[in-house]
């Protein structure tokens, strides 16, 4: 068991440095997930309101997965426990 949690968390880790590459290439934060930045911007700019409708449709199992990853970023729960304050 303790070898798939740990391969699991490798593979989120990876998702997640994946989705922040993908949001620093489009001129977005380095830190920030796509998904973040798609619930951060969707209030303000009408593509982005349709980007976080097409994440979201992605993550079709997740009720809200931007506003969750948005939610995420503000907790710092992508950071170690070392660079939580």
């Amino acid at each position: 068991m303790k070898g798939y949690q740990h391969k699991r968390n490798y593979l989120h880790q990876l998702s997640i440095a994946a989705d922040q590459l993908a949001n620093a290439l489009l001129a977005g934060h380095a830190d920030e997930t796509l998904s973040a930045r798609a619930y951060r911007m969707s209030s303000l700019k009408k593509r982005w309101s349709i980007v976080k409708k097409l994440i979201n449709g992605m993550f079709f199992w997740q009720e809200n997965h931007c506003r969750s990853a948005y939610r995420a970023e503000q907790l710092k729960r992508h950071l170690l426990e070392h660079y939580r304050l």
